[in-house]
Order: structure tokens, then sequence, then C-alpha cells
């Protein structure tokens, strides 16, 4: 199945967005999701279904000052 994270082509096997983080190499790491424009807490990325096309943007916290 091809999504696109951050814009970019990813093809995955389908599943949800916890499963797909995982293989992507994000799994354990502290990252905000958003599935088409809409955020996704973490407690619900086990739950969310991704589908042909989707477009997840995912974002890590930055330390500094």
């Amino acid at each position: 199945m091809r999504i696109y994270v951050n814009g970019d082509k990813h093809e995955i096997q389908p599943g949800t967005l916890a499963a797909a983080l995982e293989a992507l190499g994000f799994g354990g790491r502290k990252i905000a999701t958003a599935v088409n424009g809409r955020f996704v807490a973490a407690a619900s990325r086990p739950a969310t279904k991704l589908a042909e096309g989707d477009k997840v943007e995912i974002v890590a916290p930055m330390q500094g000052g």
C-alpha cells in the first residue's frame, strides 16, 4: 500500500498507523502524528487504520533555545 510520509512516498503493508510507524523506524520515539491533516494522539495510533494514498505527517520535538 502506498502512503505519503512528510511528503515522501512509502510502500508499506496495509494496517494501522502504529504498525506503519514501527515499520518506518519511529517505534518508541516521542513524536506527534497527523493523518490527512487530522492530529492522531499516541493512544489512538493502534486503532487508526491507514488507506491507500493517506498522507501522514510526523513531527519530532526539538530541543534548544
